[in-house]
């Protein structure tokens, strides 16, 4: 497995934006909280991951339908959907100058009542200890999912099943993915959202197009 960077400049894996927004007060107070507990980098890595895994709960969990979509929104409501959580853990990370992404599988929502494919966000991270990449998956614990922090050997929430159609991309993107943010943006509540949810990617659109130009 070879998680690999979007882009080779890896200031862009840095910088905040209306979503990372980690100079937001709340955020950057909780990114300082995080890393001054940490002993070096990969502590802080491991803590600010397992609070946003355990601490800030996955919206469909306990059935709250309002959406959040920046890293201070997330924050201050103590919940998100995969995507939004992915965002909030890239802006503890980026606040401390830690390199962040962006990744994405396609999975089924739910193999009984939702079998259909679509997107899940996680996170790449880069250990400058370690100087390579790898995933992180905050989407939060339950019966079925156990995602862990390892630096070597992966446990994310869910493990793909390519004979069920099932896609795994090892690109750790810069930004979140302007198709999900636009699906984030254009709905109120996590109801209409989960009759439209992402099943593309801009991402991966323009990659299809470069390939088929070359």
């Amino acid at each position: 497995m070879n998680i690999v960077p979007y882009s080779e400049e890896m200031e862009a894996y840095v910088k905040r934006d209306n979503v990372i927004d980690y100079d937001n007060e709340n955020v950057a107070e909780l990114s300082d909280a995080l890393s001054q507990k940490a002993d070096h980098e990969l502590d802080f890595i491991k803590a600010a991951y397992e609070f946003v895994r355990d601490q800030i709960s996955h919206s469909a969990d306990i059935g709250e339908d309002r959406l959040t979509c920046t890293a201070s929104e997330v924050l201050r409501a103590g919940h998100g959907i995969c995507f939004a959580k992915s965002h909030l853990l890239a802006a503890l990370l980026r606040c401390k100058s830690v390199p962040a992404g962006f990744c994405y599988q396609k999975v089924i929502l739910d193999d009984k009542t939702a079998p259909v494919l679509v997107y899940h966000g996680l996170n790449g991270v880069y250990s400058r200890d370690c100087k390579k990449w790898f995933r992180l998956d905050a989407r939060g614990n339950k019966e079925g999912v156990n995602a862990r922090f390892s630096v070597e050997t992966e446990q994310l929430a869910f493990a793909v099943r390519p004979e069920m159609g099932e896609e795994d991309d090892f690109i750790v993107y810069p930004d979140p993915d302007t198709l999900v943010l636009e699906k984030l943006k254009k709905y109120g509540t996590r109801t209409e959202l989960w009759n439209d949810l992402p099943v593309e990617l801009a991402y991966r659109r323009k990659r299809e197009a470069i390939s088929f130009v070359r």
